[in-house]
């Protein structure tokens, strides 16, 4: 059985990111997000940057450019039933996969959640009224769900940010798993959905998105997809069984790969990166103590959770926390250091820097001290 270190892992996972010594050059954004498994937009700036950090000279309005305008992307409900953008070429596989997973424990109390039933009506409400007509708002579409299934999915239940939502939007994740909307452009302020671009569906699905998940991530474990898919360990494993893969030794412990894809890299990460909030990259990185090694769990993951701050990277390694802060076309940058920086990581912190402002289309100014800023919710 092949045996292989973190260093090997993180040098591979890097180079597979686009985060190692050579990015992805002029590559679609689709690619980029292909090989990333998707990129987290709940922030959609962060979500922005993640991608175009990748690519030679790319900035935010490239990605739009992307999602609106060639829709070669899709903004939708991925892993974990959170806001990602994917390739618009792989809906159906993300469909296949994310519909197959099991209903979990009821997530809201007597009296709010809905039976089965009453959930299938309202994605299928969903789904029916955004196939008829033009990109809705949630208000529209929720006269319309509610008008296509009972008051009783109109119900005032759900606590909110600043209020209460209607009973069927407990079901608006499902709804996008299950390839019935998608968002829509904006239309001013207001978030608008839409219905998915036609597709073949796919059968395989899980096995699928478990070989795309390891070819990116891997070697790792179904507990360890499961983590990051949002579903429970026995279907990870069914996904494992159904993708070919093959068994490795990872730091002692068992994990696997997709079979034959066993090539690591000789030499360990190098580098300064900065990725911001909710990068794919450490989300789905694990084990967590390998990637954000002493000080830097307690400084840089929230409650165990990552993603929440915008982080450092150094030699494929969680070395610090920062924070950007836009006035006009001023950009500041501030960048909180774990352990002081060479002068060749300081040279390459700069370029980055530099990189961020491209990406953001502005000017930024570099700071390197305390970042006073908490954790994303």
């Amino acid at each position: 059985m092949i045996e292989v270190s973190w260093p090997q892992v993180s040098a591979r996972r890097l180079q597979r990111a686009g985060l190692g010594a050579a990015p992805w050059g002029q590559a679609d954004p689709a690619e980029v997000v292909a090989a990333m498994c998707g990129a987290h937009a709940q922030v959609m700036s962060a979500g922005e940057a993640s991608v175009a950090l990748r690519l030679d000279g790319a900035t935010r309005t490239h990605l739009r450019e992307a999602l609106w305008d060639r829709r070669s992307l899709v903004k939708t409900f991925g892993p974990r039933g959170t806001v990602h953008l994917l390739p618009a070429r792989d809906l159906p596989l993300w469909v296949s996969a994310l519909s197959s997973v099991p209903p979990g424990h009821a997530a809201f109390p007597d009296g709010v959640r809905m039976t089965p039933e009453q959930t299938h009506q309202v994605v299928e409400a969903i789904r029916e009224v955004l196939a008829a007509g033009p990109e809705m708002t949630i208000d529209e579409l929720s006269d319309a769900v509610v008008a296509a299934t009972g008051p009783w999915a109109g119900d005032l239940v759900m606590p909110a940010f600043q209020g209460m939502w209607p009973r069927w939007r407990q079901a608006m994740a499902l709804a996008g798993h299950r390839g019935a909307v998608v968002f829509g452009l904006n239309r001013g302020r207001k978030v608008t959905y839409t219905a998915p671009p036609p597709a073949e569906p796919v059968e395989d699905g899980l096995g699928g998105l478990v070989r795309r998940y390891l070819t990116a991530y891997g070697p790792a474990t179904p507990d360890q997809f499961a983590q990051w898919a949002g579903g429970p360990v026995r279907w990870a494993a069914r996904g494992f069984e159904a993708a070919g893969l093959e068994e490795v030794l990872f730091e002692g412990r068992r994990a696997w790969v997709v079979a034959g894809d066993t090539a690591f890299p000789s030499d360990p990460p190098r580098g300064v990166r900065l990725l911001p909030y909710f990068d794919a990259y450490v989300v789905a990185g694990r084990p967590r103590e390998l990637l954000y090694p002493g000080a830097a769990a307690q400084r840089a993951l929230a409650g165990g959770q990552a993603g929440n701050f915008p982080v450092l990277l150094v030699d494929g390694e969680v070395r610090g926390v920062w924070h950007q802060r836009r006035s006009g076309s001023k950009i500041d940058v501030t960048v909180e250091t774990l352990r002081d920086l060479t002068p060749a990581q300081l040279r390459d912190l700069d370029e980055q820097v530099e990189r961020v402002g491209e990406v953001l289309e502005g000017r930024p100014r570099l700071t390197i001290g305390p970042v006073a800023v908490g954790p994303h919710a």
